[in-house]
Protein backbone atom coordinates (compact mmCIF):
# COMPACT_ATOMS: atom_id res chain seq x y z
CA UNK A 1 0.00 0.00 0.00
CA UNK A 2 1.11 3.17 -1.22
CA UNK A 3 1.15 6.03 1.75
CA UNK A 4 -1.39 8.74 1.89
CA UNK A 5 -0.73 11.90 0.67
CA UNK A 6 -2.28 14.60 2.94
CA UNK A 7 -4.66 17.44 1.43
CA UNK A 8 -3.03 21.13 3.10
CA UNK A 9 -4.11 24.81 1.54
CA UNK A 10 -1.16 27.16 2.09
CA UNK A 11 -2.11 30.86 1.55
CA UNK A 12 0.78 32.53 -0.43
CA UNK A 13 2.15 36.70 -0.21
CA UNK A 14 -0.43 38.50 -2.59
CA UNK A 15 -3.49 36.93 -1.56
CA UNK A 16 -2.85 33.83 -3.35
CA UNK A 17 -3.26 30.43 -2.56
CA UNK A 18 -1.65 27.09 -2.68
CA UNK A 19 -3.54 23.54 -2.37
CA UNK A 20 -1.10 20.68 -2.12
CA UNK A 21 -1.88 16.84 -2.36
CA UNK A 22 -4.18 16.44 -5.24
CA UNK A 23 -1.18 15.68 -6.96
CA UNK A 24 2.46 16.30 -6.59
CA UNK A 25 3.53 19.82 -8.35
CA UNK A 26 6.93 20.20 -9.98
CA UNK A 27 9.05 23.16 -8.82
CA UNK A 28 11.34 24.37 -11.51
CA UNK A 29 15.38 25.43 -10.60
CA UNK A 30 16.16 28.90 -11.73
CA UNK A 31 20.00 29.53 -10.99
CA UNK A 32 20.35 33.04 -11.17
CA UNK A 33 24.24 32.87 -10.56
CA UNK A 34 27.62 32.13 -12.41
CA UNK A 35 28.38 29.25 -10.47
CA UNK A 36 25.98 26.60 -10.24
CA UNK A 37 26.92 23.27 -9.22
CA UNK A 38 24.18 21.14 -11.55
CA UNK A 39 23.26 22.97 -14.09
CA UNK A 40 25.49 24.32 -17.41
CA UNK A 41 22.39 26.05 -18.91
CA UNK A 42 22.08 28.45 -15.68
CA UNK A 43 21.30 32.15 -16.48
CA UNK A 44 23.92 35.20 -15.16
CA UNK A 45 21.96 37.58 -16.72
CA UNK A 46 18.39 38.92 -16.44
CA UNK A 47 17.49 38.15 -19.98
CA UNK A 48 18.29 34.44 -20.17
CA UNK A 49 17.16 33.90 -16.89
CA UNK A 50 13.87 35.31 -18.14
CA UNK A 51 13.71 33.23 -21.02
CA UNK A 52 14.56 30.08 -18.62
CA UNK A 53 11.77 31.24 -16.13
CA UNK A 54 8.83 31.53 -19.17
CA UNK A 55 10.38 27.96 -20.77
CA UNK A 56 10.38 26.44 -17.46
CA UNK A 57 6.72 27.08 -17.42
CA UNK A 58 6.25 26.00 -20.91
CA UNK A 59 7.94 22.73 -19.79
CA UNK A 60 5.49 22.27 -17.13
CA UNK A 61 6.63 23.75 -13.72
CA UNK A 62 4.19 24.23 -11.25
CA UNK A 63 5.99 26.64 -9.37
CA UNK A 64 9.76 28.21 -10.02
CA UNK A 65 12.58 28.92 -7.38
CA UNK A 66 14.52 31.80 -8.20
CA UNK A 67 18.31 31.70 -6.74
CA UNK A 68 20.71 34.52 -6.76
CA UNK A 69 23.35 32.30 -4.45
CA UNK A 70 24.57 28.86 -4.78
CA UNK A 71 24.28 26.13 -2.05
CA UNK A 72 26.52 23.72 -2.66
CA UNK A 73 29.16 22.09 -0.92
CA UNK A 74 31.84 24.79 -0.76
CA UNK A 75 29.97 27.42 -1.69
CA UNK A 76 31.44 31.03 -0.51
CA UNK A 77 28.46 33.11 0.59
CA UNK A 78 27.39 36.03 -1.69
CA UNK A 79 26.98 39.81 -0.20
CA UNK A 80 23.15 40.46 0.17
CA UNK A 81 24.00 43.61 -2.23
CA UNK A 82 25.20 41.65 -5.01
CA UNK A 83 21.76 38.50 -4.25
CA UNK A 84 19.42 41.52 -4.99
CA UNK A 85 21.45 43.03 -8.06
CA UNK A 86 20.94 38.93 -9.47
CA UNK A 87 17.59 38.30 -8.47
CA UNK A 88 15.38 41.86 -8.40
CA UNK A 89 15.53 42.35 -12.27
CA UNK A 90 14.25 38.93 -13.06
CA UNK A 91 11.59 39.08 -10.49
CA UNK A 92 10.22 42.42 -11.44
CA UNK A 93 10.14 41.09 -15.22
CA UNK A 94 8.48 38.09 -14.87
CA UNK A 95 5.73 39.80 -12.55
CA UNK A 96 2.79 39.80 -14.19
CA UNK A 97 4.20 37.22 -17.18
CA UNK A 98 3.75 33.77 -15.69
CA UNK A 99 0.47 32.38 -14.31
CA UNK A 100 2.53 30.20 -11.34
CA UNK A 101 4.10 31.40 -8.54
CA UNK A 102 7.48 31.91 -7.55
CA UNK A 103 9.66 30.92 -5.05
CA UNK A 104 13.08 33.18 -3.98
CA UNK A 105 15.69 31.07 -2.52
CA UNK A 106 17.43 32.47 -0.09
CA UNK A 107 18.02 32.55 3.56
CA UNK A 108 18.34 35.95 4.20
CA UNK A 109 16.04 38.49 5.12
CA UNK A 110 16.44 41.79 3.13
CA UNK A 111 16.78 39.56 0.06
CA UNK A 112 13.17 37.86 1.22
CA UNK A 113 11.29 41.36 1.82
CA UNK A 114 12.28 42.68 -1.64
CA UNK A 115 12.08 39.65 -3.59
CA UNK A 116 8.35 39.41 -2.18
CA UNK A 117 7.97 43.18 -3.46
CA UNK A 118 9.23 41.71 -6.42
CA UNK A 119 6.36 39.72 -7.01
CA UNK A 120 7.48 36.26 -5.50
CA UNK A 121 5.13 34.84 -3.01
CA UNK A 122 7.01 32.14 -1.20
CA UNK A 123 10.84 31.90 0.64
CA UNK A 124 12.73 28.36 0.21
CA UNK A 125 14.97 28.86 2.98
CA UNK A 126 18.27 25.96 3.13
CA UNK A 127 18.77 26.98 6.22
CA UNK A 128 15.75 26.33 8.34
CA UNK A 129 15.70 29.40 10.19
CA UNK A 130 19.49 29.05 11.39
CA UNK A 131 21.37 31.29 9.17
CA UNK A 132 19.04 34.84 9.59
CA UNK A 133 16.42 34.74 12.25
CA UNK A 134 14.80 37.78 10.85
CA UNK A 135 13.90 36.04 7.89
CA UNK A 136 10.77 34.61 9.81
CA UNK A 137 9.30 38.03 10.98
CA UNK A 138 9.83 38.71 6.67
CA UNK A 139 7.38 36.40 6.06
CA UNK A 140 5.04 37.01 9.00
CA UNK A 141 4.94 40.59 8.07
CA UNK A 142 4.32 39.64 3.76
CA UNK A 143 1.94 36.68 3.99
CA UNK A 144 4.29 34.44 2.10
CA UNK A 145 4.52 30.84 2.76
CA UNK A 146 7.79 29.26 3.64
CA UNK A 147 9.84 26.14 2.98
CA UNK A 148 12.29 24.96 5.85
CA UNK A 149 14.40 22.91 4.41
CA UNK A 150 17.05 20.43 7.15
CA UNK A 151 20.22 21.13 6.47
CA UNK A 152 23.51 21.82 9.56
CA UNK A 153 26.27 23.92 9.25
CA UNK A 154 27.49 25.83 5.98
CA UNK A 155 28.01 25.11 2.77
CA UNK A 156 31.68 24.82 3.11
CA UNK A 157 31.25 22.68 6.60
CA UNK A 158 28.13 20.76 6.07
CA UNK A 159 29.84 17.79 5.93
CA UNK A 160 31.14 17.47 8.78
CA UNK A 161 28.16 17.35 10.87
CA UNK A 162 26.46 14.79 8.92
CA UNK A 163 26.43 12.22 12.12
CA UNK A 164 22.99 10.73 13.11
CA UNK A 165 21.13 8.29 15.57
CA UNK A 166 18.42 7.76 13.60
CA UNK A 167 18.33 10.35 10.49
CA UNK A 168 14.53 10.19 9.54
CA UNK A 169 13.96 11.05 13.68
CA UNK A 170 16.95 13.30 13.82
CA UNK A 171 16.17 15.28 10.95
CA UNK A 172 12.07 15.43 12.07
CA UNK A 173 12.94 16.84 15.55
CA UNK A 174 15.19 19.41 13.84
CA UNK A 175 12.77 20.60 11.58
CA UNK A 176 10.17 20.80 14.38
CA UNK A 177 12.56 23.15 15.93
CA UNK A 178 12.52 25.52 13.23
CA UNK A 179 8.92 25.05 12.59
CA UNK A 180 8.68 26.30 16.15
CA UNK A 181 11.30 29.21 15.75
CA UNK A 182 9.38 30.06 12.44
CA UNK A 183 5.80 30.32 14.63
CA UNK A 184 7.72 32.53 17.94
CA UNK A 185 8.28 34.89 15.07
CA UNK A 186 4.50 35.28 13.86
CA UNK A 187 4.46 32.09 10.88
CA UNK A 188 1.78 30.43 11.42
CA UNK A 189 2.13 26.47 10.85
CA UNK A 190 -0.16 26.35 8.17
CA UNK A 191 1.77 28.80 6.13
CA UNK A 192 5.05 26.57 6.11
CA UNK A 193 6.67 23.59 3.88
CA UNK A 194 9.22 21.06 5.09
CA UNK A 195 12.08 19.63 2.78
CA UNK A 196 14.13 16.89 4.57
CA UNK A 197 17.59 18.29 2.49
CA UNK A 198 18.60 15.38 0.46
CA UNK A 199 22.31 16.08 -0.22
CA UNK A 200 22.63 18.56 2.59
CA UNK A 201 24.79 17.53 6.10
CA UNK A 202 24.22 14.22 4.87
CA UNK A 203 26.09 11.55 3.40
CA UNK A 204 24.73 9.16 0.62
CA UNK A 205 23.85 6.86 2.80
CA UNK A 206 21.89 9.77 4.91
CA UNK A 207 20.31 10.81 1.84
CA UNK A 208 18.61 7.65 0.70
CA UNK A 209 17.83 7.05 4.32
CA UNK A 210 15.98 10.34 4.21
CA UNK A 211 14.26 9.27 1.16
CA UNK A 212 13.54 6.15 1.95
CA UNK A 213 11.63 6.89 4.98
CA UNK A 214 9.41 10.22 3.73
CA UNK A 215 5.95 8.54 4.78
CA UNK A 216 7.81 8.96 8.44
CA UNK A 217 8.60 12.34 8.20
CA UNK A 218 5.39 13.68 7.02
CA UNK A 219 3.49 11.45 9.49
CA UNK A 220 5.69 12.92 12.33
CA UNK A 221 5.63 16.57 10.66
CA UNK A 222 2.30 16.55 9.36
CA UNK A 223 3.08 19.47 6.77
CA UNK A 224 3.44 19.56 2.81
CA UNK A 225 6.89 17.90 1.54
CA UNK A 226 9.19 19.33 -1.03
CA UNK A 227 12.09 16.83 -1.73
CA UNK A 228 14.84 18.07 -3.96
CA UNK A 229 17.34 15.32 -5.05
CA UNK A 230 18.06 16.60 -8.62
CA UNK A 231 21.21 15.70 -9.98
CA UNK A 232 23.24 15.69 -6.09
CA UNK A 233 26.64 13.84 -6.01
CA UNK A 234 24.91 11.52 -3.12
CA UNK A 235 24.33 9.47 -6.76
CA UNK A 236 27.53 9.12 -7.58
CA UNK A 237 27.44 6.17 -5.18
CA UNK A 238 25.19 4.32 -7.17
CA UNK A 239 25.89 5.59 -10.93
CA UNK A 240 29.52 6.73 -10.23
CA UNK A 241 31.21 9.62 -10.73
CA UNK A 242 29.27 11.56 -13.19
CA UNK A 243 29.18 14.82 -13.32
CA UNK A 244 26.36 16.39 -12.47
CA UNK A 245 24.10 17.43 -15.62
CA UNK A 246 24.46 13.30 -16.72
CA UNK A 247 22.39 12.44 -13.33
CA UNK A 248 19.12 13.26 -14.81
CA UNK A 249 18.46 9.27 -14.74
CA UNK A 250 19.42 8.83 -11.53
CA UNK A 251 17.12 11.95 -10.54
CA UNK A 252 14.13 10.47 -12.09
CA UNK A 253 14.63 7.36 -9.86
CA UNK A 254 14.58 9.62 -7.00
CA UNK A 255 12.03 11.24 -7.95
CA UNK A 256 9.89 8.71 -8.91
CA UNK A 257 10.17 7.05 -5.15
CA UNK A 258 9.53 10.49 -3.70
CA UNK A 259 6.11 10.75 -5.41
CA UNK A 260 5.69 7.22 -4.68
CA UNK A 261 5.99 8.38 -1.12
CA UNK A 262 3.34 11.14 -1.11
CA UNK A 263 5.40 14.07 -1.47
CA UNK A 264 3.85 17.07 -2.65
CA UNK A 265 6.31 19.43 -4.50
CA UNK A 266 9.10 17.67 -6.43
CA UNK A 267 12.50 20.36 -6.97
CA UNK A 268 14.24 19.50 -10.31
CA UNK A 269 16.51 20.89 -12.74
CA UNK A 270 15.15 19.31 -15.91
CA UNK A 271 11.44 19.96 -15.86
CA UNK A 272 10.27 19.02 -19.04
CA UNK A 273 11.62 15.73 -18.78
CA UNK A 274 10.33 15.20 -14.60
CA UNK A 275 7.58 16.73 -14.99
CA UNK A 276 6.57 13.27 -16.88
CA UNK A 277 8.34 10.78 -14.18
CA UNK A 278 5.93 12.68 -11.78
CA UNK A 279 2.84 12.01 -13.54
CA UNK A 280 3.80 8.69 -14.80
CA UNK A 281 4.53 7.63 -10.97
CA UNK A 282 1.78 9.26 -9.55
CA UNK A 283 -0.63 7.55 -11.71
CA UNK A 284 1.04 3.99 -10.65
CA UNK A 285 0.75 5.54 -7.09
CA UNK A 286 -2.74 5.68 -7.72
CA UNK A 287 -3.48 2.65 -9.37
CA UNK A 288 -2.59 0.93 -5.92
CA UNK A 289 -4.27 0.82 -2.73
CA UNK A 290 -3.85 4.18 -1.33
CA UNK A 291 -5.58 5.05 2.74
CA UNK A 292 -6.65 8.85 1.37
CA UNK A 293 -9.22 10.50 0.10
CA UNK A 294 -8.20 11.58 -3.54
CA UNK A 295 -10.18 14.21 -4.09
CA UNK A 296 -9.47 16.50 -6.63
CA UNK A 297 -8.61 20.43 -5.84
CA UNK A 298 -8.09 23.71 -8.03
CA UNK A 299 -4.95 25.91 -7.36
CA UNK A 300 -6.06 29.42 -7.93
CA UNK A 301 -3.33 29.86 -10.35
Amino acid sequence: MFPPRRLYTVSLAHGHVLRLGDRPLVMGILNVTPDSFADANHCADPESAIAAALRLEADGADLIDVGGESTRPGADPVPVDEELRRVLPVLNALRGRLRVPISVDTYKSDVARAAIGAGASLVNDVSGLDRDPALARVVADTGAALVLMHSRGRPKTMYAEASYGDVAADVAAELQDSIRRAAAQGVPRDRVIVDPGVGFAKRATHSYGVLARLPDLAAALDRPMLVGPSRKSFMTDAVGDRPAPERDWGTAAAVTAAVLAGAHILRVHAVAEMAQVVRVAEQIRLAGPTTNDERRTTNDY
